[in-house]
């Protein structure tokens, strides 16, 4: 089983920032994408930020130049910068990572979440 561990979430102030942060561990040979979502009551789950193993990044049209994703794959962690927030970011954000096992199943595990909330 693998277990992904999410901290750093809290209240802000918009304009303000925050770093988000999550552990992979368990039986892992190796980590595909890593990545960030997130969620606000009654809608769906939506991209935030993902970044491959060889570091290639990918971000939502409306987060794309005040969020960074960065990881660790020696740790099997991975973060997000979050700057400049704003009321509307505002979410639940879980941790994504597509982990091939020790078994040679691959599998997309999730965090448990953690809440962002950015006040105005």
């Amino acid at each position: 089983q693998v277990q992904l561990v999410e901290s750093g979430g809290g209240l802000v102030q918009a304009g303000g920032s925050l770093r988000l942060s999550c552990a992979a561990s368990g039986s892992i040979f190796s980590i595909n994408s890593m990545g960030w979502y997130r969620q606000v009551p009654g809608k769906q789950r939506e991209l935030v930020a993902t970044i491959t193993s060889g570091g290639m990044t990918n971000y939502a049209d409306s987060v794309k130049g005040r969020f960074s994703i960065s990881r660790d794959n020696a740790k099997n962690t991975v973060h997000l910068q979050m700057n400049s927030l704003k009321p509307e970011d505002t979410a639940v954000y879980y941790c994504n990572a597509n982990v091939a096992l020790a078994s040679g199943n691959r599998l997309a595990y999730w965090g448990q979440g953690t809440q962002v909330t950015v006040s105005s």
